[in-house]
C-alpha cells in the first residue's frame, strides 16, 4: 500500500506517515484554505497578508512532492520569476549603494518567489475559484464600505487628509482591485447569460455596474482610467463579434460621456491631466504628471550610463539624489527610489538584462493564458493590467498590485495547467 501510495501523483513522503486528521487531502484544504484567507485580506491589510502568506508557506511545505515540484520549476513561466529575484540578488554585487539599500531593494522581488510555488499548488488543487470568489467578495465588501466613508468621511481609517471615499490603503490600490473584478466578471456574465442563468448573471452585473460607479462618483485614479479601456478592448476582441463589439462600445462611449457629464469626480481626474502638465513645463512645480515626466527623463540618462547590467540593486534612490537641481521644492529637486515606470526601475538597476527577463516573465505569461475557460481570462486579465499599468508604476514590485499579480496569476496558471494536464491525460497524443 505504501508504495502504490508514493506512485500516486502529488503525494509527499511526508504525507505517506502522517496521521488520518492530516491526510493529504485534508493538507491541500488547509493550503487552500489559507490562499483563500490571503484574497480576502488583500484588499484591507498589508501586515495581514505577509503574515498569512507566511503560515501559508508553512502549510505547503509539507505538501510539497520534490521531484514533481523540481520538474514544474524548469518551465519557463515558473523560471523567470526566479529569475528577476535571482537577478535582484546578485544586482547587490556592483551596486554602490549602502548595503541596506541593497538588501531593501531586493525584498520587493522576494513575492515573486511565491509565484511558482502557487502555480504548483493549484496544478493539484481544483479550489482555485474559491480564491477568485473571496477576492471579489472581499472587494465588493469594501467598495460598500467606500461609499460609507464617503457620505460620512469619520468612518475612514485613514487621516483625515486622505481623498474621500478610502477606508484602507490609498486611492490607486482600491482603483486598481475595483477595475480588475469589474472588468473580470464580463467573462462570467457572458457565460451565464448564454447559459440562461439570468438571476446570477443580473447579480454579478449589479456587483459590476457598482464598482464602476464608486470609481466614477468617488474615487479613481487616472491610471486605472487609461488602463480600463484596454482591458475591455481585450475582452471584446476576445469573446465578441465585431458587430457586438461595435455596439457595446458604442454605449459605453454613450455611458461614459454621460457619467462625465454628472460626476465632478471623474472631470476632475480627466481635466487634472493638462493642468498637471502646464503647472510643470511652466513654473517646474512637482505635479503628478510633472514628476513622472521629470523622472523619466533622468532615468534615461541613468540607463544610458551603464546600459548592460544597469547601477546594481538599490542604486536608484543614490543616483537622483545625485541629478538633484535646483530648490527643494521644484520638480529637479525631487528624489525618489522608483520612477514610476516598471521597466526604466529595472532597466536602471540591471540594465537591458533586467528589462529582458521582465518581458520574457510577461510574455510566458500571456502566452499560458491563450485560451478558453474563467481561470485563462483572469489569468490574462492580471497580466494585461500590470504590464499596462507599470507604464505609469512600478506595479510590479509594489506591495499591493505584486501581490495581486502574483495570486491571480499563481493561481489562474495553475488551473490553467492542471486543465491541460488533464486533458492530455484523457486524450494521449492531443496538445
Amino acid at each position: 500500500m505504501i508504495e502504490a501510495a508514493r506512485r500516486e501523483p502529488g503525494r509527499s513522503r511526508l504525507a505517506l506517515v502522517l496521521p488520518a486528521p492530516f491526510s493529504p487531502a485534508a493538507w491541500i484544504l488547509s493550503v487552500d484554505l489559507l490562499t483563500v484567507l490571503i484574497a480576502v485580506l488583500l484588499p484591507w491589510s498589508t501586515s495581514g497578508v505577509a503574515i498569512a502568506a507566511v503560515l501559508w508557506l508553512i502549510a505547503l511545505i509539507p505538501a510539497i512532492e520534490p521531484r514533481a515540484f523540481l520538474r514544474s520549476l524548469m518551465r519557463p513561466v515558473s523560471a523567470l520569476p526566479i529569475a528577476i529575484f535571482a537577478l535582484a540578488l546578485a544586482g547587490t554585487l556592483w551596486s554602490e549603494a549602502a548595503w541596506g539599500a541593497r538588501l531593501y531593494a531586493v525584498g520587493p522581488t522576494a513575492k515573486l518567489l511565491v509565484l511558482p510555488l502557487l502555480l504548483y499548488h493549484f496544478e493539484r488543487s481544483s479550489r482555485g475559484v474559491w480564491v477568485f470568489i473571496a477576492f471579489l467578495v472581499s472587494c465588493t465588501l469594501l467598495m460598500l464600505v467606500s461609499w460609507a466613508v464617503a457620505f460620512e468621511p469619520s468612518l475612514t481609517l485613514k487621516p483625515s487628509a486622505e481623498m474621500r471615499g478610502i477606508f484602507v490603503k490609498n486611492y490607486i490600490d482600491q482603483s486598481q482591485e475595483f477595475a480588475l473584478c469589474a472588468v473580470a466578471l464580463a467573462y462570467p456574465i457572458m457565460t451565464l447569460l448564454r447559459a440562461n442563468r439570468i438571476r446570477l448573471a443580473v447579480l454579478l452585473t449589479a456587483v459590476s455596474l457598482s464598482l464602476l460607479a464608486n470609481m466614477m462618483f468617488v474615487v479613481v485614479s487616472r491610471t486605472a482610467l487609461v488602463t480600463m479601456p484596454i482591458m475591455l478592448a481585450v475582452f471584446a476582441l476576445l469573446h465578441l463579434k465585431w458587430r457586438t463589439s461595435l455596439a457595446i462600445s458604442g454605449a459605453a462611449v454613450a455611458i461614459v460621456g454621460l457619467a462625465w457629464t454628472v460626476s465632478p469626480q471623474l472631470q476632475w481626474t480627466t481635466t487634472t491631466f493638462l493642468r498637471d502638465y502646464q503647472i510643470y513645463k511652466e513654473l517646474d512645480q512637482p505635479t503628478s504628471i510633472g514628476l513622472r515626466l521629470e523622472f523619466w527623463q533622468k532615468s534615461l540618462r541613468f540607463i544610458a550610463e551603464a546600459p548592460v547590467i544597469g547601477h546594481g540593486t538599490g542604486s536608484t534612490r543614490g543616483l537622483f539624489e545625485q541629478a538633484a537641481t535646483g530648490p527643494k521644492v521644484l520638480a529637479g529637486s525631487q528624489v525618489v527610489s522608483n520612477p514610476h515606470n516598471q521597466t526604466l526601475h529595472v532597466a536602471i538597476q540591471w540594465g537591458v538584462l533586467g528589462v529582458i527577463v521582465l518581458y520574457a516573465m510577461w510574455w510566458r505569461h500571456l502566452v499560458l493564458f491563450r485560451g478558453e475557460g474563467l481561470a485563462a481570462w483572469i489569468g490574462l486579465l492580471v497580466v494585461v493590467q500590470n504590464v499596462f499599468t507599470s507604464l505609469f508604476n512600478s506595479h510590479l514590485f509594489d506591495f499591493h498590485e505584486g501581490w495581486m499579480y502574483v495570486l491571480g496569476v499563481g493561481v489562474a496558471g495553475g488551473m490553467v495547467l492542471g486543465a491541460r494536464r488533464d486533458a492530455a491525460t484523457r486524450a494521449p497524443g492531443q496538445p
